[in-house]
């Protein structure tokens, strides 16, 4: 069958857009899903031989129907088919928007970061509207786009139009987009904190075991210095001493691995001055100095 063909809106659409098509494309998701089964499918075939609705109406809502079923199963195929009936005409949004700010990039390239963002975060996907998945994936478009304008803009400031600009969200709502961001910064932060916490573990277990009990009851166990004082049976000063010097021995072999050095490297110190040796120069100054005072003493003076 020959795909009919569309004027406008639903020109976007015309390639990918074929009833017949769509139908056996649909039923090989019961090929891939067991809980799928032709049954379950009928109201998306409901959709398609929905005759007085136009292609864009029926890709909307087939669209809403598809991701739903990807949020529900994680299915290839269906994420293959939603990329079928919505890669036409997401390209041109994304290729509309770069070139609203001239820019050079790949629309395609782009698009492909658009469906990792709708691949990564399906169970963020509310189905409630018909049109879901249209007003959802175009807010995908809106904030890739201009998370890849702000990649490519690092060195300089970036000037985004107003209009643009993310949507206030209601409090305790992510975007994709944030999503993606948030997830990746708390990785990064579990990874920095295990390294910090390994490092500090290994100097730690370098420490004599005074210095390591004292650590404990303080840092670990929270007891207030006295009390830790009482236990150990030191002065109160000695304590805070014995701490200092254990956390200064831990910061400082932390701090020379950062650097790239061994742990034990002590760093280099400036040779301090010698008191009992004075410079030639200032031993001929106390010299003249001496001379001056003993001839302009009284009793050196002849009449």
């Amino acid at each position: 069958m020959t795909p009919p063909l569309y004027h406008g809106p639903d020109a976007l659409i015309a390639p990918a857009f074929d009833r017949t098509s769509l139908r056996a494309k649909l039923l090989e998701i019961t090929v891939e899903v067991d809980e799928v089964t032709e049954a379950s499918l009928a109201p998306l075939f409901v959709l398609l031989d929905d005759q007085e609705r136009n292609a864009e109406n029926v890709r909307d809502a087939l669209s809403t129907q598809v991701m739903e079923l990807f949020r529900l199963y994680r299915s290839r195929a269906c994420f293959g088919l939603l990329y079928e009936l919505n890669g036409p005409h997401l390209v041109q949004q994304v290729a509309a928007r770069l070139r609203r700010y001239q820019s050079r990039a790949d629309a395609r390239d782009v698009l492909q970061e658009v469906f990792f963002n709708i691949h990564r975060y399906p169970h963020r996907f509310n189905a409630e509207r018909e049109d879901a998945f249209r007003v959802w994936s175009a807010t995908i478009v809106r904030n890739t786009v201009l998370k890849h304008l702000r990649s490519q803009n690092r060195g300089g400031r970036a000037e985004v139009a107003i209009h643009d600009l993310p949507e206030p969200t209601e409090e305790g709502v992510k975007s994709p987009l944030g999503g993606v961001v948030e997830a990746e910064s708390v990785e990064e932060c579990n990874r920095v904190y295990v390294t910090y916490l390994h490092l500090y573990l290994r100097f730690y277990a370098q420490l004599s075991s005074r210095e390591q009990r004292a650590i404990h009851l303080v840092e670990i166990s929270g007891v207030s210095y006295r009390e830790a004082a009482q236990e150990l049976g030191i002065k109160l000063e000695n304590l805070k001493m014995v701490i200092f010097r254990a956390r200064r021995k831990i910061h400082r072999s932390m701090r020379r691995v950062f650097e790239g050095l061994p742990p034990d490297v002590r760093p280099a110190r400036s040779p301090k001055p010698s008191l009992d040796k004075k410079p030639l120069s200032s031993v001929s100054a106390d010299r003249e100095t001496a001379s001056g005072r003993a001839a302009g003493r009284p009793g050196d003076l002849k009449s």
